[in-house]
């Protein structure tokens, strides 16, 4: 397997590439799609919806929060999760920039 040249690209495309990255696993949409219809909720809430184990939940929930799509605000023992409005509202517009930019008549 090669070594990934980030290095030759610009920052925006390493910051786009980065957050496909992250949101290219289905549970962790599945996660963002959950979040997003609560006011807030905890790790435990998200292991009953999406079914799968609490220590896989909290692993994809630190892959969302790297790339700042979620934050999260202790709450006593537990941690209420919520979408960073801010930077999902900044990932929006850049990848229908990315769209927006495509040529639809290329070949």
């Amino acid at each position: 397997m090669g070594v990934t040249k980030t290095q030759i690209y610009n920052k925006e495309q390493n910051e786009l590439a980065n957050i496909f990255k992250v949101l290219s696993n289905p549970a962790r949409i599945a996660i963002l799609e959950f979040i997003s219809k609560q006011d807030a909720c905890i790790c435990n809430d998200i292991v009953d919806e999406i079914g799968l184990a609490q220590p896989t939940i909290s692993q994809h929930l630190k892959e969302l929060k790297s790339i700042e799509l979620i934050h999260g605000e202790v709450n006593g023992k537990s941690i209420c999760y919520c979408i960073n409005l801010k930077k999902w509202s900044a990932v929006q517009k850049r990848l229908n920039s990315f769209f927006t930019n495509t040529k639809i008549k290329c070949c």
